[in-house]
């Protein structure tokens, strides 16, 4: 079902998406593995936070690609009457 969102809306979640992609997963990615350089994997909880943190990531990564492929832009200007409903 089609999930209305304005273009504003729209390029926000993508500007979001194109950062988690590009930005945050590479430096989560530098960060594992320089927590896993420290050694011992089960006492360190700098390479557990980056695990977490990468889980995070991922599952904002879906959220927004699911919301994006289900996006029906809407412009809110060429709407008639004085309502807005959903549902």
């Amino acid at each position: 079902m089609p999930t209305p969102i304005t273009r504003k809306g729209h390029e926000a979640l993508q500007a979001e998406l194109d950062r988690l992609r590009k930005v945050e997963r590479a430096k989560n990615i530098e960060a594992i593995a320089e927590a896993r350089a420290h050694g011992d994997l089960k006492e360190n909880a700098e390479y557990h936070a980056a695990k977490d943190r990468q889980g995070m990531i991922e599952a904002r990564i879906k959220d927004i690609e699911d919301k994006l492929a289900r996006a029906e832009i809407i412009d809110p200007t060429k709407l008639a009457g004085d309502r807005v409903r959903f549902g």
